[in-house]
């Protein structure tokens, strides 16, 4: 048996390995004695027949297995006793390799590509400087803030007649012999040409629609007419809307029983403590614009500083094998650029991990996950969620394989970001709202 290695370039080398037949023979005996044990064949009692019938059977197999076996051996110890740091694991090399006569060569060949895992340097000094926006929260955004949660808790009012597309219409529909009573109309999903039907009607006006011109969504239609939406081909196109009651989305008033429903009951007891409150809300939002911004401004240095050069020809081949068919060359071309980028940010993130010590606790994890169970609680109008059951939603979020390991990475990310932000220069610029989710779209 013999391993020796052909250098091809600083990150690439070839590994030749020749095994001989005989080297193999320890490994045939034994599976050819385990073979045997278990060998069931006619006109022999279980386990007692010839070693030569065995041979014949399963003596090719067995020796295919053992110059795999001695193959994955002498790599793993070539790798290991040289002090290897590979990217991925060694390929075959099939152009070099010749084909295998299994019944008659006596030595075996093989060729095999090795890649070594990129070595760089990167020191972090106040040198370095990367832009921190800061959003400005301007008095338009708290206005149109305070405008939204007024109306998010309003509620519906009778009123005169129709005058926007956020009014609701009660009505009773006939065609025929078909009547539907106290059925909800809306118009916001409706064209202008549809709005103007209605615009301006009031309680016991009535006249005819084709639903199928207005209401062109079949699963809106269909719930209108209280049918299924297999059904709606029967239904007849052209009802009398009989007007019972017109509604009116009516913003909330700004009073202390507001204050109390939006923010819990005496966080907030007056005007300026409101404008006060919907500041520091749009601020925390505005960050996290913020630093997604500077998040892919620091890669985007870091990874121009590092320059990390990578074996680009093997990484292609290994992701191809190592994908088992799932895609081609053709989609690794197309999406490789993606790849390399986020491959050399890894490292990057794992080399800053390692030489500073950082290190990422369950706490921290289990907090970043509480605070995505309290954002997701909060879109559903959750604003003060007990603790326990905060916990408990972040715990079974972390239980997904999937989402429990988007929220490590991502944790582990910020964590990692955080320290860059201490160890460089931050150059603060401001910037609108507008203009920064301009620049991260």
């Amino acid at each position: 048996m013999k391993i020796s290695k052909k250098k091809i370039d600083d990150l690439n080398f070839e590994l030749h390995l020749t095994i001989e037949k005989d080297d193999c023979n320890e490994k045939v005996d034994a599976a050819l004695r385990a073979f045997r044990k278990t060998a069931d064949i006619r006109g022999f009692r279980k386990g007692l027949a010839p070693m030569g019938i065995i041979k014949k059977i399963h003596g090719g197999s067995a020796l295919v297995d053992a110059v795999n076996d001695l193959i994955q051996e002498q790599l793993n110890a070539y790798v290991k006793n040289n002090k290897l740091n590979i990217l991925g694991e060694p390929l075959p090399n099939e152009e070099k390799t010749k084909a295998i006569d299994w019944v008659n060569d006596t030595t075996f060949n093989f060729v095999f590509d090795v890649a070594l895992a990129p070595q760089f340097e990167l020191a972090l000094t106040k040198d370095d400087s990367v832009v921190n926006y800061n959003v400005k929260v301007a008095k338009a955004d708290i206005d149109k803030f305070k405008e939204n949660l007024l109306k998010q808790h309003g509620k519906l009012e009778v009123t005169e007649s129709v005058k926007s597309d956020d009014d609701f219409i009660i009505a009773d529909l006939v065609a025929g012999d078909s009547k539907i009573e106290g059925t909800y109309v809306t118009l916001r999903n409706m064209s202008d040409e549809s709005k103007a039907i209605f615009m301006g009607k009031k309680a016991g006006d009535s006249f005819d629609v084709n639903v199928n011109e207005v209401f062109t969504n079949e699963t809106d239609r269909a719930a209108m007419l209280h049918v299924k939406k297999e059904e709606l081909a029967n239904v007849a196109p052209v009802y009398n809307f009989t007007i019972k009651e017109v509604k009116a989305f009516v913003p909330a008033e700004e009073n202390q029983e507001f204050y109390n429903k939006a923010f819990g009951e005496g966080a907030v007891n007056n005007e300026k403590e409101l404008k006060a409150k919907i500041t520091e809300q749009l601020k925390a939002e505005y960050a996290v614009e913020s630093d997604y911004r500077f998040t892919q401004d620091v890669k985007e240095y870091l990874l121009k500083k590092a320059d990390i050069k990578v074996p680009e020809k093997f990484m292609k081949k290994w992701l191809f094998a190592v994908n088992q068919g799932k895609f081609t060359m053709e989609d690794i071309d197309k999406e490789f650029d993606l790849f390399l980028k986020d491959f050399r940010w890894q490292l990057i993130r794992e080399k800053l991990m390692k030489e500073n010590k950082l290190e990422l606790s369950d706490d921290k994890v289990l907090a970043a996950a509480k605070k995505i169970a309290s954002y997701q609680f909060a879109m559903y109008g959750l604003s003060s969620v007990p603790e326990e059951q905060l916990e408990s939603y972040a715990k079974s979020l972390l239980s997904n394989e999937r989402e429990g390991r988007r929220i490590y990475e991502k944790t582990e990310e910020d964590m990692v970001i955080a320290f860059i932000k201490e160890q460089i220069t931050l150059e603060a610029k401001d910037i609108t709202l507008e203009k920064i989710q301009k620049l991260n779209n």
